[in-house]
This record gives C-alpha cells, structure tokens and sequence, in this order.
C-alpha cells in the first residue's frame, strides 16, 4: 500500500488504531502469515462504518479478520486492508436470558459471562477459540452443541454501509456454514437467547468440556483448530489416521500425532508447507477412501 493511501486512511480514521505492514502471524492461532498492508483495529460501529466507507472510496475490498483461529494467512502476506474485529467487544445481559454481544467478544468470554449470570447453553462453547463473529460466520460448535441452538440475531454491516438485522432461519445457520458467507460485509454483533441454570453445575460442565478437549486435542501448539469439515460418512480425523497419515509432516507442519484432524506447526511452519501438507492429505485419503475431504480452515 503506497504512503499516500496510508495517509488517507489515517486522515480519514483519526483516532481509529491503523497498523502498517503488520504480521498476521502475531493475529493467527497458527503463527503464520506475512504482513497486512494495513490493519484497522475500529472499536465501534460507527467507527466500522467509517472504515468500510474508506474502502470504498479507495476500491478497496478488505478482510475481516477476528480471533484469527480459523484463518491460514499467506507467508507474502496480504495487500489492502485488514479489519480486525477485535475492538468490538461489548457484551450485556438485557434481561430474560438474552445476552448481546459484539462481533470481537472471545466466545470463551461469552461463555463465562453466561455462567455467571446463571444461564445455561453456552457450556460447549468455553473451549473454542475464535470470537462471536467468527463463530457465526461458520456456526462454530462443539461437543454436540451449535450457536444455532442459541443464537437469536445477528446484526450485519453491508460493504456499502447498510445496517441490517438478521433473525432465526435468516441467517441460514447449519454445520460450518452460515448465510454471511455469502455477503460482503462484517458482522456486527449478535444475540443469545439461553435459559436459567445453577452457575455451579454450569462451570462443572465447562471445566468438563475443556479437560476432554485438553486430553484429546494439540492445544500445545499453533493450530488452527480442525483442518477439515466433517465429511459425509466419516470422520476427517479417523479418514487420515486409518490413510497412516498421524504425525505426517511437510517442513513444520504436521498432521498432529495427538488428533489427526489437526494440522500444527512445529515452530517455524510456513502457509505453503501447511498448504502443500493439506494438499497432500486430501490426495491421499480421498485415494484410499474415496472420500474427498473439504478444509474448515479458511485459507487467505
């Protein structure tokens, strides 16, 4: 991004937070990624809208990138900008177990923040890593538990700066999908509709989930979570290890040797490696399986 654009952007964000040439690998989970020309860090709406309306001033089309745990970024990093979601993180209760929450809340947070105003059905989301928005971008889930099940509305910022709200089938929530998928925009905030639980028996059931994702997952090392959607049929992780593929690596990424469904890094991976590594396991198992495997990951 040349100087001048860079001027412009900060003469037309005052007090907006604008990094140039910023690493992504210090704003993905997997510790990979070049430089963002820009990254735009708003921390609010109106400050989002004045973002997306310098982007389209500029013909720029950004990325949006919140807790960056589901995103391979590329070792040449990425022209134009980035928005990172990060500083839209409020969150309050408004009264009948409903919780609103910004796009930037931690859904670990989230999920806290539900425990202690003692209201039910968020348990499974303790350990998942990501934000809100990322979360109902892709219906995160775990355990047997969906955002879909709780979730009530979301509120969508279009790329030409419309505000419009989202509810029940409109978001068109299923398994890693989500109707945001196909809009260009930012999710803003969304809200939880939960029921009343015992705070006690609530943090039980979290402390629960996340020892059975510590004793079975890589939490050790950069990741970014699972690879691979769940195929038709099968299980992603059970299709690799039964192709001998736990512990195959590329350079430093890895098919983790503790859940073959992860690929980590080992220290100093780089997005071809993991690229070349995903290529090569989708290859292979959809050889001697028939089954082709589809990335959950989202590569930039």
């Amino acid at each position: 991004m040349s100087e001048t654009l860079l001027e412009r952007l900060s003469a037309a964000l005052p007090g907006v937070p604008t990094l140039a040439a910023e690493p992504l690998a210090k704003h993905t989970s997997f510790r990979i990624g070049g430089p963002a020309e820009a990254l735009v860090c708003p921390r609010s709406e109106d400050e989002l809208a004045a973002v997306l309306a310098v982007c389209r001033t500029e013909g720029i089309t950004p990325r949006i990138l919140g807790g960056g745990t589901n995103i391979l970024a590329p070792d040449e990093g990425v022209p134009g900008v980035v928005i990172s979601t990060r500083g839209l993180d409020a969150l309050e209760l408004n009264g009948d177990g409903l919780i609103l929450a910004g796009a930037g809340v931690p859904l670990a947070r989230l999920a806290v923040f539900a425990q202690k105003h003692g209201l039910t059905g968020l348990e499974f989301a303790h350990g998942i890593p990501g934000t809100v928005g990322g979360g109902m971008y892709m219906n995160a889930g775990a355990y047997g538990g969906e955002l879909v099940q709780v979730a009530v509305s979301a509120r969508f910022l279009t790329a030409e700066g419309e505000l419009k709200c989202y509810e029940g089938e409109e978001m068109g929530l299923g398994y890693r999908r989500s109707a945001f998928m196909g809009l260009s925009g930012v999710i803003v905030s969304a809200s939880f509709r939960l029921q009343a639980g015992d705070p006690e028996a609530i943090q039980a059931r979290m402390k629960e989930l996340m020892e059975r994702r510590k004793a079975s997952q890589p939490l050790d090392l950069p990741s970014a979570g699972s690879t691979f959607k769940r195929p038709v049929g099968g299980y992603a992780a059970a299709l690799i290890q039964e192709a001998g593929l736990k512990g195959f690596r590329v350079g430093d990424a890895q098919v983790s040797e503790k859940h073959a469904g992860f690929v980590v890094n080992l220290g100093q991976a780089t997005g071809a490696e993991v690229l070349t590594l995903i290529a090569r396991v989708r290859e292979i198992v959809k050889a001697k399986s028939g089954i082709e495997l589809e990335p959950e990951v989202r590569i930039w």
